[in-house]
């Protein structure tokens, strides 16, 4: 892993290092400048004195008094500080303030002579083998008549200017000692300056860490770390009233799912489980500590549930089933399964929900087996007093008016007796058969033609006329004689109920589910019975159901009809407008 450093130690090394870098070239810069200016001002203060001795020197030149002009050289050099030299033209030197003339080379070989020899102020810096050290030389030209007679030169040490500049280093390196330290320190303060509320925020970042969101962070002067700060507060401010509510509600939802009766599943698309109350793990008895993250196929061993999720893990719609737990009380749990999105709508895992359903369903079949065995232990003393009945009426005695009247009587109640027997016997049949139901796919206009056949005699006679809309190669899987009944129910319902010279029609659309509508002209429906119209013997008006003949069983014959075949059965039905009930089929 790469060590990291303090920001503090990134930036100061780097402000230092840009300071002292501009202070080095300042210096070196200002320091040639300075020695370069020494070397002027010396060669234009040596010109100017060999200048003013040139007047001096010339008429003792010109005079050709060579003594005279030692003198003046020595005499001069002493009061000015500098070396003073006058060369003939033919380069012997007559006059220098150092040495004796006579044990001076002759000079014309030298280049500042050469130049003020040609009429121009000559300059060179050399070592000196008279003085053994390096000289700076002015010469200037002395003239007569136009014409170089002599050569006045002048000259000082080198090593004088370099002590000169040598002074000035030092001091301008100590300046610059001073200046980097000072920089040194100011760099180091701005940084720290600039890192110690970084610092300060990475802390606070720490306690948030930490879980401490009440802590709150100092905001700096400086607009970008201020709102920086301002920002992390706020964040935290939030942060820490949502994990606030997401606590509470996690608990609450804990303690609902604790105490709920029902089973709770969540999985995640891997179906390992997300979490499981209590009542679920119980289901299954499930004694794993921790549950979660671990597959459900390893916690639950019961095929037939396994066999079920493996239909439903997919489905993006709900789906639900009876699952046998075959355990000692040979318990049945209803599942309900439906999928669980994410932010995208996508489907990120499954919820289940189980419900201990044995009771209930042990009364179901114990009233379906009750309703079936005393339907046919009914049906047969009603077979033999209608069989009476039929027979004292058809008898050649005469019978009075009143025996008559009551025979009647008796005779139509057997009837209807045994039409309400006949229906519950269907009924039982259906939700026996119901839950095996074998759907072949068939073409629906046949079986809808048939039931609207049987009705045909009894809407003629009403003056109804029955219309079929539907198309002729619409094939559906279903039970086809369960479905014409559930048709013919409905529109025989709808023919008893509409007045002479109405009108009942059946259509068939398709828009994801198969609709089968059957809409009449008759009294309507008041919205407060639609809820109720599928319960057995329910009637909305039981003195019109009655003498309309009716068992009251209709209606639910039609919803354990469409339940069977996973499908619905829908009303929608105003007073005095008629109604339209819709059977609503799965297309597979």
């Amino acid at each position: 892993m790469t060590s990291r450093k303090r920001l503090l130690w990134q930036l100061y090394p780097s402000y230092l290092f840009i300071t002292l870098s501009a202070l080095a070239i300042v210096s070196v810069f200002a320091l040639n400048s300075l020695s370069g200016f020494f070397y002027e001002e010396k060669n234009r203060d040596l010109v100017a004195r060999a200048n003013l001795f040139k007047i001096m020197a010339g008429e003792l030149v010109h005079q050709e008094n060579v003594q005279a002009v030692g003198e003046a050289c020595k005499m001069a050099g002493i009061e000015s500080g500098t070396r003073l030299t006058v060369i003939l033209s033919s380069g012997q030197v007559i006059g220098d303030s150092e040495n004796d003339p006579k044990t001076m080379d002759n000079h014309n070989d030298r280049p500042e002579i050469a130049k003020a020899l040609s009429g121009h102020t000559g300059t060179a810096i050399r070592y000196s083998s008279t003085l053994k050290q390096n000289m700076l030389y002015v010469a200037v030209p002395l003239m007569k008549n136009s014409e170089v007679t002599a050569v006045v030169r002048a000259s000082v040490s080198v090593s004088s200017i370099d002590n000169e500049l040598q002074k000035t280093r030092w001091t301008v390196g100590a300046v610059g000692v001073f200046a980097a330290v000072l920089a040194a320190l100011t760099s180091l303060l701005v940084a720290r300056r600039i890192t110690r509320p970084i610092e300060d925020m990475t802390k606070g970042a720490e306690q948030f860490e930490k879980g401490n969101l009440e802590h709150r962070l100092y905001v700096p002067e400086s607009l970008e770390l201020g709102s920086l700060a301002q920002a992390m507060n706020k964040m935290a401010d939030q942060l820490d009233s949502r994990i606030k509510t997401e606590t509470r509600q996690k608990n609450e939802l804990i303690a609902v799912l604790s105490g709920m009766v029902e089973g709770v599943i969540a999985l995640d698309r891997q179906d390992n489980i997300i979490s499981i109350n209590p009542a679920a793990a119980g289901f299954f008895h499930v004694t794993t500590p921790s549950p979660s993250g671990k597959n459900i196929a390893d916690l639950v061993r019961n095929l037939a549930f396994l066999d079920f999720f493996e239909k439903a893990r997919n489905a993006m719609e709900t789906m639900e089933s009876d699952i046998p737990l075959n355990d000692q009380e040979k318990r049945i749990i209803h599942i309900r399964t439906a999928p669980l999105l994410d932010e995208k709508d996508r489907r990120s895992g499954t919820l289940i929900v189980f419900s201990d359903v044995t009771t209930l369903r042990r009364l179901e079949t114990m009233r379906r087996d009750f309703a079936a065995n005393v339907s046919h232990e009914i049906k047969t003393p009603l077979t033999s007093i209608r069989g009476f009945v039929e027979t004292l009426l058809a008898d050649h005695e005469p019978l009075s008016d009143n025996h008559r009247h009551f025979l009647e009587i008796i005779d139509k109640n057997v009837n209807r007796l045994m039409a309400i027997i006949d229906d519950l016997l269907q009924l039982a049949r259906i939700e026996k058969e119901g839950k095996e139901l074998k759907r072949d796919n068939a073409r629906l206009a046949p079986v809808l033609e048939g039931a609207v056949n049987t009705v045909n005699e009894a809407a003629k006679k009403k003056n109804i006329a029955i219309t079929l809309t539907c198309n002729p190669g619409l094939s559906v899987p279903m039970d086809s004689s369960m479905i014409e009944q559930a048709v013919l129910n409905l529109v025989d319902n709808a023919v008893k109920y509409t007045e002479d010279g109405g009108s009942v029609s059946v259509t068939v659309s398709v828009n994801g589910m198969v609709k089968i509508s059957v809409a009449d002209t008759g009294y309507g429906i008041e919205k407060e019975h639609h809820a109720r119209l599928f319960e057995r013997f329910y009637r909305t008006d039981k003195a019109r159901s009655r003498q309309q003949g009716g068992t009251g069983l209709g209606l639910a014959i039609v919803k354990h009809i469409m339940l069977a075949h996973k499908g619905d059965v829908t009303v929608e039905s105003t007073p005095g407008k008629g109604s339209v009930f819709t059977l609503h089929l799965p297309p597979h």
